[in-house]
């Protein structure tokens, strides 16, 4: 376990300028993965038995100008590519993009804004201040069980005006989250050649296929949309030919409200059995190729599903993917959901507490007609603050997501070698491959054993692989 984990930190070298920062980054991914409560990083010196005096290293590594979070993105989808066996379908990737907002209070914190959250829990409000994170995970496993990956995670509201500060021609307007989500999506699908990636029913708009256009046209990478149609969702057949005489040929042919299918034309629905949430369901469906998009008219594969008494329509972008591989893929949409739970619950991935004194403190009553107080920022030191000061907050997050990572690929591989007295329940029992907080919990209760019945490895070797002869100690983690 200790030589896997050093296989997948040491690529993570080239991010670095400095060797101490490098050796700081282990520290923390591991001390991520092992800590056992979320105050922020002195759970990490805790558990790692570090010196009390590298609480202030700590806080200002994420702040460092001797690395990146681009940076580190890049080589852990490189890690990942190597390293973790994924969920290929016609020879493509399978990623999966959701948002994800996180409340914040902090009145000197970038990036933070009033969000609308639709939720069915009554304990949580309409309205709330915090982050809006959009996430691109992969799936990886196998037949046993299935996770999401998390690549990696950015604010995607409330700092374009930051950004902007480095560009010589300022956007007016900052893209939305759903052209964002498409951007980064397509990122990721560059280091795959391929994919596909399962998108909410939120994402399904007009921008996001312009925008998914556009990319085709800038690459030669390639990646198609899985996602899901509103219920009142209205498609058009294909024009019929021109009639002869002046004016354009039409665009679209006779409008078709597709809920209405499920009545008109029952008859046709097909039956198959297809694997669904771990198990094999059957299903009905009905398949159909139609443009939609008003102004836009794209050709999309609608697929009508009925399952136990529930109907829904899913969409792809890809016209030869079969209709059972779209009702399977759309299944493993809510992985990403899990990942987002484990990441709250288990390693505390969104409890970062960086904050600035030159950042405008928050208006909460803020109209939209009014300019944002970082406009008012003209000095550049502020500016150099706050540029850090967001940096630190999607550096915490993108190490979380490696530490995440890592905890997966140790659960996939290493699931029959744990005892079974640390079997947890993630939301359904599943003995043959464990869950996140399983192996967290094992690494936490093990880690300084493991080190104990190998002396030859250590947090300082992993660290310094050239260096000889180095020996467990305690201190040894925050050499």
């Amino acid at each position: 376990m200790l030589k896997y984990l050093n296989e997948l930190l040491l690529p993570f070298r080239s991010c670095f300028s400095r060797q101490a920062s490098f050796e700081w980054f282990v520290v923390l991914v591991i001390g991520f993965m092992l800590r056992s409560d979320h105050l922020g990083v002195t759970s990490v010196i805790r558990d790692l038995s570090l010196n009390g005096r590298c609480y202030e290293t700590l806080i200002h590594f994420f702040r460092s100008s001797a690395w990146s979070p681009p940076s580190l993105r890049r080589i852990w989808l490189q890690v990942v590519r190597q390293s973790a066996p994924l969920l290929v379908i016609q020879d493509r990737v399978v990623l999966v993009g959701d948002g994800m907002k996180q409340a914040k209070e902090g009145r000197r914190m970038p990036g933070v804004k009033k969000l609308h959250q639709e939720s069915e829990n009554v304990s949580k409000g309409d309205y709330i201040f915090g982050h809006l994170f959009g996430a691109i995970g992969i799936l990886v496993g196998d037949s046993r069980k299935w996770f999401c990956l998390p690549l990696f995670m950015n604010l995607q509201d409330g700092v374009q005006t930051i950004l902007n500060w480095k560009k010589a021609d300022r956007e007016p307007e900052s893209p939305s989250h759903v052209v964002q989500m498409i951007e980064q999506g397509f990122e990721a699908a560059k280091g795959f050649g391929q994919a596909l990636l399962l998108l909410d029913r939120y994402f399904l708009s007009v921008p996001a296929l312009k925008r998914l256009k556009a990319c085709h046209l800038a690459s030669e990478a390639r990646m198609h949309l899985v996602t899901k149609a509103k219920a009142n969702v209205v498609a058009f057949e294909r024009p019929t030919a021109k009639k002869p005489g002046r004016g354009r040929p039409p665009k679209k042919g006779k409008s078709v409200k597709l809920r209405e299918l499920f009545a008109t034309r029952a008859a046709d629905f097909q039956t198959a059995t297809v694997p669904l949430y771990g198990k094999e369901e059957t299903v009905q469906f009905l398949c159909q190729d139609l443009l939609w998009g008003q102004g836009w008219y794209q050709e999309l594969r609608f697929v009508l599903v009925v399952h136990q008494g529930r109907r829904s329509i899913l969409v792809s972008t890809d016209l030869t993917l079969a209709a059972t591989d779209i009702i399977r893929l759309y299944g493993y949409r809510f992985k990403i959901e899990c990942t987002f739970r484990e990441m709250k619950q288990v390693i505390g991935a969104f409890g970062y507490r960086f904050w600035s004194k030159s950042m405008p403190k928050l208006n909460r009553f803020l109209k939209k007609e009014e300019a944002h107080p970082l406009e008012a920022v003209k000095d550049e030191q502020d500016q150099y603050r706050i540029e850090r000061t967001l940096q630190a907050i999607e550096g915490f997050v993108m190490c979380q997501c490696v530490a995440m990572g890592i905890l997966q690929l140790f659960a996939l591989r290493f699931s029959g070698r744990l005892p079974a007295l640390f079997f947890r329940y993630l939301r359904t029992p599943s003995h043959a491959v464990v869950s996140e907080a399983t192996v967290a919990t094992y690494l936490r209760k093990s880690i300084f054993h493991l080190f104990a019945q190998n002396p030859h490895l250590s947090i300082t070797k992993i660290i310094k692989p050239k260096q000889e002869n180095a020996h467990f100690e305690h201190d040894s983690l925050a050499s």
